[in-house]
C-alpha cells in the first residue's frame, strides 16, 4: 500500500463490540476532510454513532455501503495524505483479508497483522485508543459531535516486525501455518468450541468465520437429520413468499437480527444460561406516595419528582443496606470465582424505544436526591430514545430498575440484567381492597418483583432489601427523612 494512502479500520466502539453496521456516510469519494471529522454514522448493539476521521486528507475510497455490517478492524476509508499527488485506492483485500482473517502471505500484511493484534491486547477486541486528536480542527464538521470513540494510530513506516512473533501470537496446536483472527478465536471461545478439532477451509488449512459458524451449528444439524423427515422443506434461507416446511403456511416476513435486537437477544441467552435464579414478590400500598407526590406537585407543579425517581431513591438506600444485591459474579478462566463489590452504585432502568429496549444507567445515583435522579432519568430516556446513547451509559449499570407497569401489567418473572445479580421490577398501581386498621378499604396498590443470582446470596437478603423498599414507598415521609 502507498505510503501517501492511509486507511482507518474500524474501531472497536465500546463494551468489546465486534461488529456495527453502516447506517450512512457523511463524506464522499473525493472530499477533503479535517481530523475528527465526522466521516460516517454507524448502529452498533449500544447505539447510533459517529464516526471522526483520525487522518486529514483526500477521501479515496469507502469500503461499505450503507446497511452492511462491517466487522471491527475492518476497512472503512482510505484517506490519501494531504498534499499527495492523487494515487488510485489499491484493493484492500490481500493485506485487509490477510490482518482480518490471518493469512500470512508477506511480510508487509504480517506486520500489518502484529500491529492490530498489538492494538487489540490494550484493551478489549480492536481497542483502538484516543478517539480524535488533541487540537485537531473540526470547522468542517457536517453536525453536532454526538459520541466519542477511538481511532487507529496513523501507520507509520517501521521495521517489519518479527515473522516468528507475529506467528506464535495467534498459532495453535497442528495448524502452524494458519494465523487466526481475533474475532475468530472470540467466537470460538464464546461458544465453547476448540479450534484444534477444526478443518479450515482457508488458504493453508487457516480457520475462518465460517468454519467456527459451521461448528457451533453442528449440534443442531444433528439433531435435525435424527429428526423425522418433513414433508415439505424449505432451505433455511427461504425469502418472504415461501412457505415453511414445518408449519405449511406462507412466510410473510424475516428480518435479520441485528442492532439492539441482537444484543438483548445475546444478553437474555447468557443471563438465563449462566444465572440460577431466584424471584420474590410483595404487593405494595402505594397510596401514602402518591399522596405525598400530590401535596409536592400543588406547591411546585413544574419541580416535582416522578414516582420512578421516588422508587429508585429507595432501591439505592436499599442497596446500601443490602451490597450483595450491587455485585458482579465472576469466573475466571482457571474455574476460581468472585463476588466482585462496588463502592458505588450505577442504577439502570429499562427504556423502551424504537430500536428495542436498552437499560441506561444513572452512575453514582446514591449520590443523587430523588429530584436530581428524576432528571437524569429523563435526561437518559431521551438520549437513548434518539439513539445518541453513549456505551458507557449503556453498559455500566451494577443494578437495573424495570417500571414495567408502564405497559399494563402487574407483574413479570424478569431475567435479570447480565452481567449483574438482580432486578427490581414495579407493576402498575390499581385500586385493590386492602385491609387499613382493621377495616377494609380501597388503596393504591402495586406489586414489587426481584429477580436475583441466588451465587450471591440467600432468599433473607433478598426478601430483606424488597421489604425495605416496600416499606419505603408505604412510609414515604419516615424513609425520605432517614436518607
Amino acid at each position: 500500500m502507498s505510503s501517501d494512502m492511509q486507511v482507518f479500520r474500524l474501531p472497536d466502539l465500546g463494551e468489546g463490540l465486534t461488529e456495527a453496521e453502516l447506517v450512512n456516510w457523511l463524506v464522499a469519494v473525493g472530499d477533503e476532510v479535517r481530523v475528527d471529522q465526522p466521516i460516517a454514522e454507524v448502529e452498533t448493539a449500544k447505539s447510533m454513532v459517529e464516526v471522526p476521521s483520525p487522518y486529514a486528507g483526500t477521501v479515496a475510497e469507502l469500503h461499505g455501503e450503507a446497511g452492511q455490517t462491517l466487522d471491527v478492524g475492518k476497512p472503512l476509508i482510505s484517506i490519501a495524505r494531504a498534499g499527495a499527488a492523487p494515487v488510485a485506492p489499491e484493493a484492500p483485500s490481500a493485506t485487509d483479508d490477510a490482518v482480518s482473517t490471518g493469512v500470512a502471505t508477506s511480510p508487509e500484511v504480517e506486520a500489518a497483522a502484529e500491529t492490530y493484534r498489538t492494538e487489540e491486547k490494550a484493551g478489549s477486541g480492536n481497542v483502538l485508543i484516543g478517539y480524535g486528536t488533541p487540537g485537531g480542527a473540526t470547522g468542517g464538521r457536517t453536525r453536532p459531535r454526538k459520541a466519542s470513540v477511538a481511532v487507529v494510530e496513523p501507520v507509520r513506516e517501521a521495521p517489519a516486525p518479527s515473522l516468528e512473533a507475529a506467528l506464535a501470537a495467534t498459532r495453535i496446536p497442528g495448524k502452524l501455518s494458519a494465523v487466526i483472527s481475533p474475532l475468530v478465536r472470540k467466537m470460538a471461545r464464546d461458544h465453547g468450541v476448540s479450534l484444534d478439532t477444526i478443518e479450515g477451509s482457508g488458504a493453508s488449512g487457516l480457520i475462518m468465520r465460517r468454519d467456527v459458524e459451521a461448528a457451533i451449528s453442528a449440534p443442531e444439524a444433528a439433531s435435525a437429520s435424527a429428526a423425522p423427515a418433513s414433508p415439505v422443506t424449505v432451505g433455511a434461507g427461504a425469502v418472504a413468499g415461501s412457505v415453511d416446511g414445518r408449519t405449511g403456511l406462507g412466510v410473510s416476513a424475516r428480518t435479520p437480527v441485528r442492532g439492539v435486537r441482537k444484543a438483548v437477544a445475546a444478553n437474555m441467552t447468557r443471563s438465563r444460561a449462566e444465572i440460577p435464579e431466584a424471584t420474590v414478590w410483595v404487593d405494595v400500598d402505594a397510596t401514602a406516595l402518591l399522596e405525598m407526590r400530590a401535596e409536592l406537585k400543588k406547591r411546585a407543579p413544574h419541580d416535582t419528582p416522578g414516582l420512578l425517581a421516588f422508587i429508585a431513591r429507595f432501591v439505592t438506600a436499599g442497596l446500601k443496606k443490602y451490597p450483595a444485591l450491587n455485585t458482579r459474579f465472576e469466573t475466571a478462566a482457571d474455574g476460581s470465582q468472585e463476588i466482585v463489590g462496588f463502592e458505588g452504585i450505577n442504577l439502570g432502568f429499562a427504556a423502551q424505544t424504537d430500536r428495542g429496549l436498552v437499560v441506561p444507567s444513572v452512575r453514582n445515583a446514591h449520590e443523587l436526591s430523588a429530584r436530581a435522579l428524576d432528571a437524569e432519568i429523563r435526561r437518559l430516556t431521551a438520549v437513548a430514545r434518539e439513539g445518541k446513547a453513549t456505551p458507557t451509559e449503556l453498559g455500566s449499570g451494577t443494578f437495573t430498575l424495570n417500571n414495567y407497569g408502564v405497559f399494563g401489567v402487574d407483574g413479570s418473572a424478569a431475567i435479570i440484567n447480565y452481567p449483574e445479580v438482580a432486578m427490581l421490577g414495579v407493576g402498575r398501581i390499581i385500586d385493590k381492597p386492602w385491609v387499613v386498621n382493621g377495616a377494609l378499604a380501597v388503596r393504591k396498590v402495586t406489586e414489587l418483583t426481584l429477580a436475583f443470582d441466588h451465587r450471591v446470596c440467600d432468599g433473607e437478603t433478598a426478601a430483606g432489601f424488597l421489604r425495605y423498599v416496600a416499606d419505603a414507598i408505604e412510609n414515604p415521609g419516615g424513609a425520605l427523612a432517614d436518607m
